[in-house]
């Protein structure tokens, strides 16, 4: 028996390969199609939904503002726009730029608040934390305003450091809207001891400190900051790294440990009765 594969079979063989390969061809360029048009899809509901999630859930909370930045009790700083925590005295400062709705200050926030707790009670360093806005200006709505307004409120109670706490262990999805709603930051108020009064509601509802937040984040827009999280360490940049070595809670550690190297601890705790120190052992700093 010959192994030669007749002229007439092979040519048929070789046109039955070739309409298979065709037809694979056209099966990939189909599949392709359609999750190329799944993809987009999704993208343009999710842009949608971003749409609305960013305008709903208004309950009388509206941008209000428009009158005289009042600053909450305790702040300090240029403009009255510096939210201190830990001893005024400590020899070293960590300012902190946040927006409640920024999703990478929530991450950072997960991985470092225990780090600068711990830093904080120890007396190494004083935390500055200032609140921007930018997520209301990228995506609309105005949660990062009103968590704002609620977070300076609970400032005025003495419990910015746990609400504030509170706020991002709770964020929503950057495109959702969530803490736009009052009612919602009320309820969250309800976490932290103490802090759900009839003077917080009335803070939250009414948009006490509105302009100062907004007079908060146009100095984080005209400073030069490139985005939120900004953490600065004694005035220099440590997010997402510093010197060649990305941040983490040993780095800051360390860096604090060098930073401080022969000089004393903060001691101070604050002054004013009506800022005690929150139940997370957090304590808000003296009003200057």
């Amino acid at each position: 028996m010959s192994d030669k594969i007749p002229e007439g079979n092979r040519s048929a063989r070789e046109r039955l390969a070739q309409q298979r390969e065709r037809e694979k061809g056209r099966e990939k360029r189909r599949r392709t199609l359609i999750v190329s048009s799944a993809v987009v899809g999704v993208l343009a509901l999710a842009a949608v939904v971003g749409l609305i999630a960013a305008n709903a859930g208004k309950d009388g909370g509206g941008d209000t503002a428009s009158g005289p930045a009042v600053a909450p009790s305790g702040a300090i700083g240029e403009d009255a726009l510096t939210v201190p925590v830990g001893a005024a005295d400590a020899p070293s400062t960590l300012t902190i730029w946040e927006d409640f709705r920024c999703p990478v200050c929530a991450q950072f926030e997960t991985a470092f608040r225990d780090t600068v707790a711990e830093l904080a009670d120890e007396g190494q360093v004083k935390v500055e934390y200032h609140l921007a806005t930018i997520i209301d200006g990228n995506l609309g709505g105005t949660g990062s305003l009103r968590a704002a307004n609620a977070a300076a409120c609970a400032q005025d109670a003495g419990k910015f450091a746990p609400y504030h706490d509170v706020l991002f262990s709770n964020q929503p999805p950057e495109p959702d809207d969530a803490f736009a709603k009052n009612s919602r930051l009320v309820e969250l108020a309800g976490e932290v001891e103490g802090l759900d009064t009839p003077a917080f509601r009335s803070c939250v509802e009414d948009g006490e400190h509105d302009s100062w937040v907004k007079k908060s984040d146009t100095a984080f827009r005209e400073g030069g900051f490139q985005g939120t999280p900004t953490v600065l360490l004694n005035g220099e940049s440590v997010f997402p790294s510093k010197g060649g070595e990305q941040i983490s809670p040993e780095n800051l550690k360390k860096w604090v440990a060098a930073a401080n190297k022969g000089k004393e601890l903060g001691t101070a705790t604050p002054s004013d009765p009506a800022t005690p120190a929150d139940p997370s052992g957090r304590s808000s700093g003296p009003a200057s």
